[in-house]
C-alpha cells in the first residue's frame, strides 16, 4: 500500500570471508520502475559499518518506504545485491511488487483527476495506512497531482469544505470553504493541496467519518476523499 515500510531480510546468511570473525558484507537496494526507470537507489546500505559485523548467524536486512518517487497503480521490481568485501561472494535477490492506493479512503471525483490521495500524521510523520490516529494529532488529507482546475491566468479557484462526523450521527467538525474566494497558483494546487484537522478530547464514539470536498469555483469539477477513522 502507498504509505507503507516494508523489510527484505536474509537471516543465517553464509559464505562471507570473515576476518577474525567478523563479516564485511554491502548491501545495494534498487527499485526499478515498469518502464527501466530507476526510482530509487541505495549504493551500499551497510557503508558505516567499516569494522565489520561480528555476531552470528548473520542477519542481513533493507528497508524502503513505499512513496514518492513510487507512486500508486504501478508496477516495480526490487533488486538486492549483496557481497562479500573480503571476498568474491555476491548474493541476488529480486521482487516484483505493485502499489495499491488505500482503499479506506473512498474518491468521488467530477472533471478532476489526481495521483494521490493520502492521509498523513505531522507528529509521526508518517503515511497513516491504517486509519488509526490519536487524539490532538494534526491528520492532513494529502491532495497531490489535482488537474481539471479552470484557469485564469496561471489562477484557480478552489474551494476546500471539511466535515468530520462520528459514529452517532454527532458533527464534530463542519467547516463550508477554508480557501475563501482568494485564488491560488496552478502548479502549487497541482503540487499538493494539504487540508489537515486535529480532534481534540479523551473520548470520541468511533470510527469518526472525515470527509473532504474540493471544488472548482470557476468550473464544474469537484472532488470528494472520505474515509472512516478510530481515533484512540
Amino acid at each position: 500500500m502507498y504509505g507503507e515500510e516494508f523489510y527484505v531480510s536474509f537471516e543465517n546468511i553464509e559464505g562471507f570471508n570473515r576476518v577474525d570473525n567478523y563479516a564485511y558484507p554491502g548491501m545495494q537496494m534498487i527499485v526499478i520502475s515498469q518502464n527501466g526507470d530507476t526510482v530509487l537507489r541505495y549504493n551500499d546500505l551497510y557503508s558505516d559499518l567499516a569494522d565489520g559485523i561480528d555476531y552470528s548467524p548473520l542477519v542481513l536486512y533493507a528497508e524502503a518506504t513505499v512513496a514518492d518517487p513510487i507512486y500508486s497503480n504501478n508496477d516495480y521490481s526490487l533488486v538486492v545485491n549483496i557481497w562479500d568485501k573480503k571476498g568474491e561472494g555476491t548474493f541476488t535477490a529480486n521482487l516484483d511488487f505493485t502499489v495499491v492506493p488505500n482503499d479506506q479512503i473512498k474518491i468521488e471525483s467530477n472533471h478532476i483527476s489526481y495521483d494521490e490521495i493520502y492521509l498523513f500524521s505531522q507528529q509521526r510523520q508518517i503515511v497513516i495506512t491504517d486509519n488509526t490516529s490519536g487524539f490532538n494529532e494534526n491528520i492532513f488529507m494529502m491532495f497531490e497531482g489535482l488537474e481539471g482546475f479552470r484557469e485564469e491566468a496561471g489562477t484557480v479557484f478552489p474551494g476546500l469544505s471539511i466535515t468530520v462526523i462520528d459514529s452517532e450521527g454527532n458533527l464534530i467538525l463542519d467547516e463550508e470553504d477554508l480557501l475563501g474566494e482568494s485564488g491560488m497558483n496552478y502548479s502549487e494546487l497541482n503540487s499538493r493541496l494539504a487540508p489537515n484537522f486535529i480532534l481534540t478530547g479523551t473520548h470520541i464514539s468511533n470510527p469518526v467519518t472525515c470527509e473532504i470536498t474540493i471544488w472548482d469555483k470557476k468550473g464544474d469539477g469537484n472532488i470528494k476523499a472520505s474515509a472512516q477513522m478510530n481515533i484512540e
